[in-house]
């Protein structure tokens, strides 16, 4: 399997520390590099790169500047969380290095929804890690597809990605085991119907921590789509609705989102924004702390959702629903 060698590694680091200046992040030996997504104009700033960091306890943040992917680590292998665009596969393996880890020791890779901008390096890191992939069944259907469905409020708009060979169907709920790691997964559909947030618990010596990787909650779509009247995606005002609610219940100490800006990560980490900040804090894990961040998340994203209602609301001239 591979693995980086420490050289390597600290090669790369150096270009991710210097972040939005430096030299892109070297290709690592055995990697399938893709060029950049064509016509798409947000992902050279999404896939920007960031310095890998440790969120509390076992949990690290081995995304990309705009585009989270988190790794939980544990003696009997390791879960990821997500993989970014396709061209992204480079830049989680360094900084999954970086951390200490071995993209050989992933046994599990999960997903939030199935866009290229979110599972578009999973095929290649479960190629490179012999993982198991397991999502919702929409987004299974949409990995092993390499692109979405008709029952995509975005279909159309987004290009495709390497199709993922194998995927494990998981139900509503079902939490994800590994060794010591118990990972859940909370169906919150509406941005796709797939949408998936996962909630699991770090600890560091006698703190331990609920941590959520909240699905996006944006009412994103194509011209031709409408929320409150599609016949191809009947029930994604009521998915929002459902997830919106759960997201409000969850115990969530911290947050965190794919796209980081969806949360303000990065002002967080940097003791900028909400939670527990301080002088002496920032620029450190713990002022990610938040036990309302899932809360205002939700609210935001029931906000996002009351206004796109209204707006079908209006007469306009008449366009095809799916």
């Amino acid at each position: 399997m591979f693995a980086l060698t420490a050289a390597l590694a600290s090669t790369i680091v150096a270009g991710v520390a210097r972040a939005q200046g430096g030299a892109p992040a070297q290709v690592p030996a055995g990697v399938r590099a893709l060029p950049p997504t064509p016509n798409c104009p947000d992902c050279a700033e999404w896939n920007a790169p960031h310095a890998p960091f440790r969120i509390f306890g076992n949990s690290y943040y081995v995304g990309t500047n705009g585009l989270a992917a988190i790794l939980v680590t544990s003696t009997d292998g390791h879960v990821l969380i997500d993989g970014a665009l396709p061209e992204s596969a480079p830049q989680i393996i360094a900084n999954i290095a970086a951390m200490g880890f071995r993209v050989s020791d992933i046994r599990i890779i999960v997903n939030s929804h199935a866009h290229f901008d979110h599972a578009g390096s999973i095929a290649e890191l479960q190629r490179l890690s012999g993982a198991t992939v397991a999502a919702s069944a929409p987004s299974a259907r949409w990995l092993q597809a390499g692109q979405s469905g008709p029952d995509d409020p975005q279909y159309g708009m987004n290009p495709g990605f390497t199709p993922v060979p194998r995927v494990r169907v998981l139900r509503d709920g079902e939490v994800v085991k590994l060794g010591s790691l118990a990972l859940t997964a909370h169906f919150t559909g509406g941005h796709t119907p797939g949408g998936t947030s996962w909630s699991w618990q770090s600890c560091e010596a006698a703190r331990c921590l609920d941590l959520v990787y909240a699905d996006s909650q944006t009412p994103i779509s194509a011209d031709d789509f409408f929320y409150t009247r599609s016949s191809r995606y009947r029930t994604g005002v009521a998915d929002f609705r459902r997830g919106q609610a759960l997201l409000e219940r969850l115990s969530c100490d911290i947050l965190i989102t794919p796209h980081p800006s969806a949360s303000s990560l990065w002002e967080r980490l940097a003791g900028t924004g909400r939670g527990e900040a301080s002088a002496e804090r920032a620029q450190s894990p713990a002022s990610l702390v938040d036990r309302e961040a899932c809360r205002r998340y939700a609210a935001r994203g029931r906000a996002s959702l009351e206004q796109r209602i209204a707006r079908e609301a209006r007469p306009r001239a008449t366009t095809p629903s799916r």
